[in-house]
């Protein structure tokens, strides 16, 4: 069943770039979480987005939000990812898709895994779930909602 704003995010662990566990419960209850869902890595729509929220990785943190990327790619590929663009923020591998599955994430065009954002406030309540294949949007969206929390 896929979440919804006001849901309360869900306890989750998965492997880091460092490939140590993440585990959601060492956030929640002490700042937001921008939690966003792409395809793969070093594709342009991915890495437009990646970068973009790099770029204003700042301003989230100004906000209080850490962010998280998430898709089924290999920590191995993320740590590349993550070095070749610079990306200071946590990239998490959904192998197993079990995350995705969590979240209730669909795929996009029939085989294309989704693109889709949460943001939830300190205490783990979804504020917002945008959907779009735009990967740009997403950045401005979270950060309004963050504004407004």
């Amino acid at each position: 069943m896929a979440l919804k704003v006001g849901d309360t995010l869900p306890n989750f662990t998965a492997k880091d770039t460092n490939g140590t566990v993440f585990d959601s419960q060492n956030y929640i209850g002490k700042q937001s979480l921008v939690i966003y869902f792409y395809p793969k890595d070093n594709t342009p729509g991915c890495t437009a987005e990646a970068c973009s929220f790099r770029d204003n990785y700042q301003d989230f943190k100004d906000l209080g939000a850490e962010v998280i990327g998430i898709s089924a790619d290999s920590v191995t590929s993320h740590l590349k990812f993550k070095s070749k663009f610079n990306l200071p923020f946590i990239l998490l591998s959904d192998a197993d898709k079990k995350l995705r599955k969590l979240f209730g994430v669909e795929n996009s065009l029939i085989f294309l895994p989704g693109r889709e954002t949460f943001v939830a406030d300190k205490n783990g309540v979804i504020l917002m779930i945008f959907n779009s294949m735009s990967s740009k949007i997403h950045i401005e969206k979270a950060l309004q909602i963050l504004k407004k929390a």
